[in-house]
Parts: C-alpha cells; sequence; structure tokens
C-alpha cells in the first residue's frame, strides 16, 4: 500500500476541440516507479492528452481510467479539467479536491468558467491551483478559503478631493498655529 501524500500525477485543462490550455505535471522526489516517469516529455504529454480527450470528451462520466491512471474530471461550457493520479489513490479525494478547485476558479471568475476567462485570468486560475494541488499533494481542498487565499486584494476606494478651498484651509489652518506658536514666545 502506497502511503505517500504525492497523489496529484498531473493537472489538465483541455478545451472542447482538444487543445490544451493548462496543464501542470507533477514528479515526486525520489519516486522510482516507472508511472510517475512516464509524462516527463512534451511529446508523451501531448499524446497522453489527445488520448484522454477522446476517451473523455462526451459529458457524462466523472471518473475513468486511462493508460495506467485514474482521472477525475469535470465538463464545463468550453473546457474539461482533469486531475490526474495513480490507479490506486482515492477517487473521492481526487474528485474532492477538482470540484474544490472548480468551485473556487468559479467565484473568482464570477461563474464563468469558460476559455476565454480562464485565459484572460490565468494568474487567478494558476494561483488557485497552486493554493489547491502543491507540487502533486492536495492541500486545500475548501473552495471559499482558495478563493479567499487567491482573491485581489479591493482597490482603496477612498478618494482625496483636493480643491481650491481645501488648499485655503489647510493654508489657514497653518496660519493660525503659527501665530498661536510666535504669541507663546
Amino acid at each position: 500500500m502506497n502511503l505517500s501524500l504525492y497523489t496529484i500525477s498531473a493537472f489538465i485543462i483541455i478545451d472542447t476541440d482538444g487543445h490544451r490550455v493548462l496543464a501542470k505535471y507533477y514528479h515526486p522526489p525520489g519516486d522510482p516507479s516507472p508511472s510517475s516517469k512516464k509524462l516527463t516529455t512534451f511529446k508523451e504529454q501531448r499524446a497522453f492528452e489527445k488520448g484522454l480527450f477522446q476517451k473523455t470528451k462526451k459529458a457524462g462520466g466523472d471518473i475513468t481510467l486511462y493508460d495506467g491512471y485514474l482521472a477525475v474530471y469535470k465538463h464545463s461550457l468550453d473546457l474539461i479539467c482533469y486531475i490526474i493520479g495513480d490507479t490506486n489513490e482515492n477517487e473521492l479525494m481526487l474528485l474532492s479536491a477538482l470540484s474544490s478547485f472548480v468551485e473556487a476558479v468559479g467565484m473568482l471568475l464570477r461563474n464563468q468558467l469558460e476559455k476565454r476567462s480562464v485565459l484572460e485570468n490565468l494568474d487567478l486560475v494558476l494561483l488557485c491551483l497552486d493554493e489547491t494541488i502543491d507540487d502533486g499533494v492536495i492541500v486545500e481542498t475548501d473552495a471559499t478559503a482558495i478563493a479567499s487565499r487567491v482573491s485581489r486584494p479591493k482597490a482603496d476606494t477612498t478618494e482625496i478631493v483636493i480643491n481650491e478651498q481645501t488648499l485655503l484651509n489647510a493654508y489657514q489652518t497653518v496660519k493660525e498655529k503659527m501665530q498661536q506658536r510666535i504669541g507663546q514666545l
């Protein structure tokens, strides 16, 4: 039984045409197993993604076995998000991580999880991914916690209006203070 925290082999987002939008592959440190060395080159990764897309392009499933890996996936408008793990991993844990990631990204992108909005806000999507999965280890499965850590700080809405009256008031205040100080001497 494998009791490692390194449960994720890859995270992939593919559009409905089968093109890669985002892919991040994880290789556990010091793991000599052949499955972790399998997807190291770009050519192997693209072939894996193409075959995985062909198997999962029709909506209807959440979990599948493909090429010696367990893949959990979610369809969105024009995207499919995948988390890939070894076949002996817990499917519910992988699905929970994927669901929380998709929900957090949905919160940040105002429920517009589509290719255009993902590409325009790739920084937020990658930060969500890093808050969910760190080097192949699931670190958070609470969507609101992920979204709150990633969200952009609100802009400072306090405006300082400087006009002639404000400057005149500031000048009068300084003048009065100076007169009081000079009067004390």
